[in-house]
């Protein structure tokens, strides 16, 4: 019997829960650690940002309309398909560079970070809210609520670095737009081949794989963005993003201000809520 070719996967983007290919046709060589070729990654370009914008708006009002417990139900089914694809994970991590048994802790960690995040989804407003003590016949509270569409830089820990700022984002309602780690995209495509098979609705998280510098910037400046994460953008990126950012007020989330290489807490979470007060009367 002849030797048969290979089936290559097309790595695609992540948009609206479907798997488009850049609206350019554009495409990028993405190599291993030692330069050889492994596959070619969609070259996400500003329409593509764009329609990943709409789609993470039309998706929000449904899953921030969802009860706190269901969204933590989802982000716990997203880390049982993780790990039934545990040893693909640790295969893209291992081209990418990282050894055997350091690709297998950062996949523990992910599926870890995903579940911890869960845990938090029907806790976070009694943390993060309060009922605040007045002078006079009212009840006054307040409570937190997600921003609405954040824009997120991965960093270039193509996996954990990617679950560490997306989770955190979600879990409180946000939907999201990530531009994945640029040279090593493709366990972000796995990843959403994950997510479009749980449970997840489409349009919560979406995911573009290409240029930082090319894509980063159309976010910062969309009007329809609420919040930006810098946590990927290197350094020579981020005044300039900060600047595109202040047009329209949206919320910037720093690396200095929480690194998602920290043991996981609530500041990523409520660094996109917006706090809501409310006053009753009582005994009127």
């Amino acid at each position: 019997m002849p030797d048969r070719l290979a089936v290559r996967k097309t790595y695609k983007l992540f948009i609206g829960g479907a798997f488009p290919r850049s609206e350019s046709g554009r495409s990028y060589v993405v190599t291993d650690a030692k330069g050889r070729f492994v596959a070619n990654a969609s070259h996400a370009s500003r329409k593509d940002a764009r329609d990943a914008v709409v789609a993470a708006r039309k998706a929000f009002p449904g899953w921030s309309g969802r009860t706190a417990y269901n969204r933590g139900q989802i982000l716990y089914r997203v880390a049982e398909m993780l790990e039934g694809r545990r040893d693909q994970f640790v295969d893209e991590l291992r081209q990418a560079g990282a050894s055997k048994s350091g690709a297998g802790a950062e996949v523990d960690a992910a599926i870890d970070r995903w579940v911890w995040y869960a845990g938090w989804a029907d806790k976070l407003s009694a943390v993060a809210g309060a009922a605040n003590p007045v002078s006079g016949p009212f009840f006054n509270f307040s409570t937190p609520e997600p921003a609405g569409v954040v824009a997120v830089v991965a960093p270039d820990s193509p996996l954990l670095g990617l679950v560490s700022v997306v989770a955190p984002a979600i879990v409180s309602g946000n939907t999201v737009v990530v531009v994945a780690s640029e040279p090593a995209p493709l366990p972000s495509i796995t990843l959403a081949e994950v997510l479009a098979t749980s449970d997840l609705p489409g349009g919560v998280i979406n995911i573009l794989t290409g240029r930082r510098a090319e894509i980063a910037p159309w976010l910062a400046t969309h009007m329809d963005v609420n919040a930006i994460d810098l946590a990927g953008v290197p350094d020579g990126l981020v005044q300039e993003l900060e600047e595109k950012a202040a047009g329209n007020l949206k919320r910037v989330l720093r690396l200095e201000e929480t690194d998602w290489r920290d043991e996981p807490g609530t500041a990523r979470m409520t660094a996109f809520l917006e706090t809501k007060t409310v006053w009753h009367p009582v005994g009127v």
